[in-house]
């Protein structure tokens, strides 16, 4: 509660508010759609207990118990994460609150910009304008979470990378492996001197300049304290570098530090057949993600019509909750599941478990009215039983 602090009384209500965000519905339709429940009743309830915060909170229990359970390991152990940002269409009231980018086509929009770790489960989410690129909003997921995750690398493609972005993750502890389109016209930078690099001189594109990282070590080091620290956030930093003057010396030292982890990193690239798997597989959870949570965001045609800002991160918050919830019901009875194969006789080698992933949605039925049937819950410990096994 927003004053008291006390925990919603009636959690089929609650339920029913974030599920109205979370399929993208509403809380007048959804009033319509849930017997026994009104929009008064809902709207109460999203005032007082429905907020960024509570959202973040909720999220990070999901996504620990999550990172817990013992089946999630077979896709990782949590260190890595991807990023991405999907676009949804504003439409109605919210048209004008939308941009548009030639990328999504001509209907103005918003990004939802999200981050997954390698055992699949959405940790942070946040809503952007689709004319912002994506690497503004990059280090925000990985330091203002709320779960237990401890990423030490981080995917993104193209659109996540700046050289601030490089020289911040690696300031703020993190190893950053963005996957570049267009690789060939990507340019390394050199120290100076009479080194020869005759290999890689088509992509030199020059060298380094050491001496002014030097000279604004003090301020590039006080700037990353107040990142770490929360005095600023990573994403208005970044925007504030990116439109500073290119003659602006801290903009400047922090791109030269960029550049030398850049550099390193394509190097990395072109030699490790193991870093671009990693990257691919982790970007590939994120595309898997995005699937699902469009499957979920399917009413008013998957259009956000809401014209506060406000109630768009709340669609943002709810969908991702319920996308992470369904993450870990899959990762429960997934493990289930291939428990029971065993139990018949079956073989089921761990080593293609890595290759199921709790993704699917095919077994849930998101259309029609939503009832909390008190008569059916389903004891602590206990489970749904599985569907019978089908004779071969």
């Amino acid at each position: 509660h927003l004053k008291s602090g006390d925990l919603a009384k009636d959690k089929n209500l609650l339920l029913t508010t974030i599920l109205a965000d979370a399929i993208n519905l509403g809380l007048t339709k959804m009033a319509e759609s849930c017997p026994g429940t009104t929009y008064a009743k809902l709207a109460w309830l999203q005032a007082w207990h429905v907020r960024d915060e509570t959202y973040s909170t909720a999220l990070a229990e999901l996504v620990n118990a999550q990172f817990r359970h013992p089946f999630a390991e077979h896709w990782g152990d949590g260190t890595t994460s991807s990023s991405d940002g999907q676009n949804f269409r504003t439409g109605s009231k919210a048209e004008s609150t939308g941009h548009i980018n030639p990328k999504y086509g001509s209907s103005p929009g918003r990004t939802f910009y999200t981050h997954i770790s390698d055992q699949y489960a959405p940790f942070h989410t946040k809503v952007v304008n689709v004319g912002v690129r994506d690497s503004t909003y990059v280090l925000d997921g990985l330091l203002y979470h709320e779960s237990d995750l401890r990423i030490e690398e981080h995917y993104t493609d193209t659109a996540g990378f700046t050289d601030h972005v490089f020289a911040l993750m690696h300031l703020l502890g993190f190893r950053f492996a963005p996957r570049i389109r267009d690789l060939g016209d990507t340019k390394l930078y050199i120290p100076k001197g009479e080194a020869a690099y005759d290999a890689l001189k088509p992509m030199i594109g020059g060298t380094l300049n050491i001496k002014h990282v030097r000279a604004h070590w003090d301020e590039i080091l006080r700037l990353a304290t107040s990142i770490k620290q929360g005095t600023v956030t990573a994403s208005l930093m970044l925007r504030k570098l990116g439109s500073y003057p290119r003659q602006n010396g801290l903009a400047v030292a922090l791109r030269e530090l960029g550049r030398i982890e850049r550099t390193l990193f394509i190097l990395d690239w072109l030699q490790s057949v193991e870093l671009r798997r990693r990257v691919h597989a982790g970007l590939n959870k994120g595309e898997a993600r995005n699937a699902l949570a469009r499957a979920v965001f399917f009413n008013r045609l998957g259009e956000i019509r809401d014209r506060s800002f406000e109630q768009q991160r709340y669609r943002a918050s709810g969908l991702n909750l319920v996308t992470a919830a369904i993450v870990l019901w899959n990762t429960v009875y997934l493990e289930r599941a291939s428990n029971a194969l065993r139990g018949h006789g079956q073989t089921v080698d761990d080593a293609l478990l890595q290759y199921l992933s709790p993704l699917g949605w095919e077994h849930i039925n998101l259309t029609g009215d939503y009832l909390w049937r008190s008569s059916a819950k389903i004891g602590a410990g206990k489970f749904r039983p599985l569907r019978s096994l089908q004779p071969a």
